[in-house]
């Protein structure tokens, strides 16, 4: 099937970008096969864009699948909810379906045509995963870990992280992961904003260098990468020390820690997203208490000063959601680019390239997706205004395109409470 796609305007995704206009796009069999300004061969359907913006689809590398980031009105026991869900292949299968049409399917409508979900519930990630490849079910490439590895009280430990308590089970939990397909390893290094216990104190230390040191030696023997939850400048360094290959949130940045990011050829990966709604909401609505919204201003002036240390320095950097979070929704991938335009003072071609190519060179994929290029597969976006006067303009799409498959008009159920509480703090930026 050839379909010949015209009347639109280009933004391709790479370094370099431009605006683009008088192009027509020829897609066979789910890949880029010409752009040109002149098309002579016959397509079996051609596609009128209505001189709408094109461009790469997003590819969002944090996410966490069994959430939806919706504010709660009761907490629920998410450890006894995990249990439940992996307690039988039957309710696996159950909760599978449920995440499929639910927040896997929400994330490829709103333009995320590449996933990297980094933390899930046993192995129910990899299960959707497959799926997907096989046709089964409609959603994003998806690149998965499974469930991340920490250690007992580590950060997320019973939900979407496992505790080890021996150097054999470190290696036993990070060979069971491989052994089901993941694309890359977890693992937890330090505590979390909404686990801290003492102010200021967003990243304590969890996991020591030996432990580190260990699941990046047996990750790396097994030909996997390692991405690690990390949330202080002192986690940074020890993580980087110790093997870690990809380093998310992030901190303050020292000198140390930019010479380790250079020395080890790491990423760090931008997730702006979970601190905003706790540091920089009002408590009436994100309901934080006080050591939460004092540890989330840490964090997220860290992760800020980190990200701008590190594109000074020339290290790369890639762009997440952290999906799941509160107040960070299966949908809302624009967002992030907006906030690291406006926060981390980079424009909006260089947030646009960095959600798109530099996340696909990360995922070494880039050879694959990430950019308008032919040869490549067609993972398209399609908006009416232009994103480069603001990335709102990607809230409303008017296709998604992945490797080739059209979906028209997306429809997305959205919450009306995030929105609203989303959209007063970007009017104040």
């Amino acid at each position: 099937m050839k379909t010949l796609y015209k009347n639109f305007r280009l933004y391709d995704g790479t370094k370099d970008m431009t605006l683009k206009e008088g192009l027509f796009l020829l897609v066979e069999d789910g890949r880029i096969k010409t752009i040109s300004s002149n098309i002579s061969e016959a397509a079996d359907r051609e596609v009128d864009l209505h001189n709408n913006f094109l461009l790469p689809g997003l590819i969002n590398m944090h996410v966490h699948i069994p959430a939806n980031g919706f504010p709660k009105k009761k907490e629920t026991d998410q450890k006894k909810l995990a249990k439940i869900v992996n307690s039988s292949r039957f309710t696996q299968k159950v909760a599978q379906k449920v995440l499929c049409n639910g927040n896997v399917k929400t994330q490829l409508l709103s333009g995320c045509t590449t996933i990297r979900a980094v933390g899930g519930v046993g192995h129910i990630d990899s299960m959707i995963r497959n799926d997907i490849e096989k046709g089964k079910i409609v959603g994003p490439r998806l690149l998965v870990c499974d469930y991340a590895v920490t250690v007992p009280n580590g950060h997320m430990e019973g939900t979407v992280s496992v505790g080890a308590r021996t150097p054999e089970e470190f290696v036993s939990y990070i060979q069971d992961n491989v052994k089901n397909g993941v694309d890359w390893i977890k693992i937890m290094v330090t505590g979390g904003v909404l686990d801290a216990k003492v102010k200021g104190e967003p990243g304590e230390m969890k996991m020591t260098p030996e432990q580190i040191r260990l699941c990046c030696d047996t990750a790396h023997k097994l030909g996997k990468k390692v991405c690690a939850h990390v949330e202080s400048p002192q986690g940074v360094e020890i993580a980087l020390e110790n093997g870690v290959d990809c380093i998310e949130h992030g901190a303050y940045m020292t000198d140390k820690a930019i010479s380790l990011f250079k020395e080890k050829k790491a990423y760090e990966i931008c997730t702006l997203s979970p601190a905003i709604p706790l540091a920089r909401f009002d408590t009436s609505v994100s309901h934080a208490q006080e050591i939460v919204v004092y540890n989330s201003e840490v964090l997220l002036e860290g992760m800020i000063d980190g990200v701008k240390n590190c594109l000074k320095n020339h290290i790369t950097v890639g762009l997440g959601t952290d999906t799941g979070c509160p107040f960070v929704t299966q949908y809302d991938m624009w967002r992030e680019l907006e906030y690291f335009h406006k926060l981390c003072n980079v424009s909006r071609k260089e947030a646009l390239y960095t959600a798109t190519l530099v996340n696909a060179s990360i995922l070494g994929l880039d050879k694959e997706t990430g950019s308008i290029e032919e040869g490549k597969a067609a993972d398209f976006i399609v908006c009416e205004k232009d994103p480069f006067e603001g990335f709102a303009a990607l809230r409303k799409l008017e296709m998604v395109v992945a490797r080739g498959v059209e979906y028209a008009h997306p429809q997305i159920k959205k919450n009306a409470e995030c929105e609203a509480a989303l959209d007063n703090f970007m009017a104040t930026l």
